[in-house]
């Protein structure tokens, strides 16, 4: 109930300021505006400039969606110029919901059918719920993508170091452990380096040799 109320109060409020400028479609402007986010609300009450852009990008959507006669099309050049005017509309009406994702979701539903798309331009629940679909997706995608990268770079790792550690081992095998531990600090294009010429490999494993004399000798005295 108190969240109802609030977004009543919300409602009126926003209503009394689009009015004096937009009296023909505040109510339209009020519902598109209230299905932004809480915070979103909040902020546009306290900043005109926030109200205003929000206002601009609805009344733009609104249009759009009412002007049907644009993605009409009679022949073949039409055709394109009608997906590029489908797609600019949909922009319009996505980039309302301040997503941070407008281009990406807008490419996501523009792969429907035709019709389907008209049916977005022309529903405003639908598209919410496609676009908040849409945002779902996105997000688990980059979720997938961070796990598999983490886990790939791992693997990558790992088995960097098993080449070299059998490398190194032949060189120096009271200090391959150290040795390839060092290495592997480097750069992966570097490491690769190593695995393709021995004697950068050899440069490397006399560097770090040193290294560990000076820190066994610092460590001695």
């Amino acid at each position: 109930m108190d969240q109802a109320e609030d977004l009543e109060t919300l409602g009126e409020k926003l209503y009394a300021l689009i009015y004096p400028k937009h009296a023909e479609n505040a109510g339209k402007l009020t519902g598109m505006l209230l299905e932004l986010p809480g915070p979103v609300l909040s902020q546009m009450l306290r900043d005109k400039a926030t109200l205003n852009a929000a206002v601009e990008k609805a009344l733009r959507a609104l249009q759009l969606a009412q002007e049907p006669s644009k993605v009409t099309c009679k022949d073949e050049d039409d055709v394109s110029v009608s997906s590029d005017s489908l797609g600019e509309q949909l922009f319009e009406l996505v980039n309302v919901y301040n997503t941070g994702h407008s281009q990406k979701i807008t490419g996501m539903l523009l792969e429907q059918h035709k019709e389907a798309v008209l049916n977005l331009l022309s529903d405003p629940t639908l598209l919410e719920e496609q676009v908040n679909f849409a945002l779902k997706t996105l997000k688990e995608q980059n979720m997938e993508e961070m796990d598999i990268s983490d886990l790939s770079d791992a693997d990558d790792t790992e088995r960097l170091g098993e080449k070299i550690f059998s490398l190194v081992e032949e060189l120096d095998p009271l200090h391959a452990n150290d040795i390839t531990g060092m290495l592997l600090e480097m750069d992966p294009a570097a490491l690769q380096q190593l695995l393709s010429d021995h004697t950068v490999l050899e440069v490397a494993v006399q560097k770090a040799q040193a290294a560990l004399d000076t820190h066994n000798q610092t460590l001695s005295t």
